[in-house]
C-alpha cells in the first residue's frame, strides 16, 4: 500500500492497492475478482495463510486484505459470472477490476441507432474520442462502496480518481452476491 493516503478508509485503502497491483500487471489485463477480508480476522483465524500473505508482521489491526481469486471466465458476460458468486461469512466484501473503453458523454449523440451490442462496441472501439479505463469497485456487505478510476492515458498512481459512486452499476452487481 505505498502509494494509498494513510487516511483513507480501509476500503479506499483497499480499492487502491487492488489498483496499485493491477498497474504492475500491464494494460490489457482480463477482469479480476477479488475477495476482502478482515485482516485482523485472517491473522487470527489464518495464520498460515496470512504469513503467506506477508501480513504477520504489519502493525495496522484495521484494514481489510483482498485476496485474488480464479481467474474470471473469458467466455461468459461478466454480469451473468457475477450472478453465480455465492460468498462464505469469513468474506466482508468483494472487489473486481476490469478495463473498458469509455467515451465522453458528448459522444452519446453521435451514436449510431440501431446497433447491436457487438455493433456498439466496435463503433465505441474506433471512435476517435475513446479513452481506455481501468475500473476497480469495492463493496462491503454492509452496504459501503468505493471505486478507483485510472485511464490508459493518465497511467499513474497520482492521477487515479476515487469515490463511492463512480461506478453505480458494476457496485450493484457485486453487492447482489452478497444478497441470497
Amino acid at each position: 500500500m505505498s502509494n494509498t493516503p494513510m487516511a483513507a478508509s480501509p476500503l479506499t485503502q483497499a480499492v487502491l492497492e487492488i489498483d496499485e497491483y493491477a498497474s504492475g500487471l500491464g494494460w490489457d489485463q482480463p477482469a479480476r475478482l477479488f475477495a476482502l477480508v478482515d485482516t485482523a480476522r485472517l491473522r487470527t483465524q489464518e495464520p498460515a495463510l496470512a504469513a503467506q500473505l506477508g501480513l504477520e508482521d504489519e502493525q495496522e489491526t484495521s484494514g481489510l486484505t483482498p485476496i485474488e481469486q480464479d481467474e474470471i471466465p473469458a467466455d461468459r458476460p461478466l454480469d451473468e459470472f457475477l450472478g453465480t458468486i455465492a460468498w462464505p461469512d469469513a468474506v466482508a466484501g468483494c472487489a473486481l477490476t476490469v478495463e473498458r473503453l469509455m467515451l465522453p458523454p458528448s459522444a452519446e449523440a453521435q451514436v449510431p441507432p440501431g446497433l447491436n451490442e457487438a455493433k456498439l462496441a466496435e463503433w465505441v472501439a474506433e471512435h476517435p474520442e475513446r479513452q481506455e479505463v481501468r475500473m476497480t469497485v469495492a463493496v462491503l456487505r454492509d452496504g459501503a462502496r468505493e471505486s478507483a478510476l485510472r485511464l490508459r492515458e493518465k497511467d499513474s498512481a497520482t492521477e487515479v480518481l476515487t469515490g463511492a459512486g463512480l461506478v453505480p452499476g458494476l457496485a450493484e452487481a457485486l453487492a447482489a452476491t452478497f444478497e441470497g
